[in-house]
């Protein structure tokens, strides 16, 4: 308790309005982002007029550092913006290190959250490189249901579109044309709190999809793309 105290002493507490900049790609900084409420996301480097690409979220209880606690400082490879409305705990990387000197248990907290997404980013490539827009659409949805969960179930419907075209690798019209498909067949609905996807659909990877009534596959080209 004592160390959490001294943690929050010398860290500055942000919120911060969705699409506002946390920290910029090629930034310099001497310090690490920690996550109380709301939901962030990485947005990695990209060509000009590319639009961007998000790589992770960091939810509520997650941190954001650099790739190395042992700097102290380091320059950001990705930029950090707010997906929702969030509050933050800007920690200075010096004291990171020193709670975790004195508390192996944290440090190894850490390199499993690091292991963990890399895991994540790389099965996210996998999908990109592997599956059609529906399935695609479809698991990035469930993922959100667990990322910025609602109180009746689904995900918070302030997460646009464009937020899931530039996680999933596709472009803005597909995710919106593969969106009105999966309402259209009773996968995802919305509400005024949130969207709602059906778990049985939307828990695997692959998941398995309901024809279309004119006999046609959500995964056709054509019907996609119109």
């Amino acid at each position: 308790m004592t160390d959490r105290k001294a943690l929050i002493q010398c860290s500055e507490f942000r919120s911060y309005r969705r699409n506002d900049l946390v920290i910029e790609a090629d930034e310099w900084t001497d310090r690490t982002y920690w996550v109380t409420g709301g939901l962030l996301r990485v947005v990695a480097r990209c060509s000009a007029g590319s639009g961007d690409v998000t790589t992770d979220f960091i939810r509520g209880g997650d941190l954001f550092y650099g790739p190395l606690l042992s700097d102290g400082s380091y320059q950001a490879v990705s930029s950090l913006v707010a997906a929702l409305p969030s509050s933050v705990y800007i920690v200075p990387v010096a004291a990171v290190r020193a709670l975790c000197s004195k508390n192996p248990e944290m440090a190894m907290a850490l390199i499993d959250l690091t292991t963990k997404r890399m895991g994540l980013l790389r099965r996210q490539m996998r999908r990109i490189s592997s599956l059609p827009a529906a399935a695609l659409v479809s698991g990035v949805l469930h993922e959100l249901t667990e990322l910025a969960p609602v109180s009746s179930g689904g995900y918070d419907k302030r997460i646009t579109q464009s937020v899931i075209a530039s996680y999933s690798g596709l472009s803005r019209e597909v995710v919106n044309k593969t969106m009105r498909d999966l309402e259209s067949r009773g996968v995802v609905r919305r509400d005024g709190l949130g969207i709602h996807v059906r778990l049985d659909l939307a828990s695997t990877d692959s998941p398995e999809l309901l024809p279309a009534p004119d006999g046609s596959s959500i995964d056709d080209p054509q019907t996609l793309d119109g």
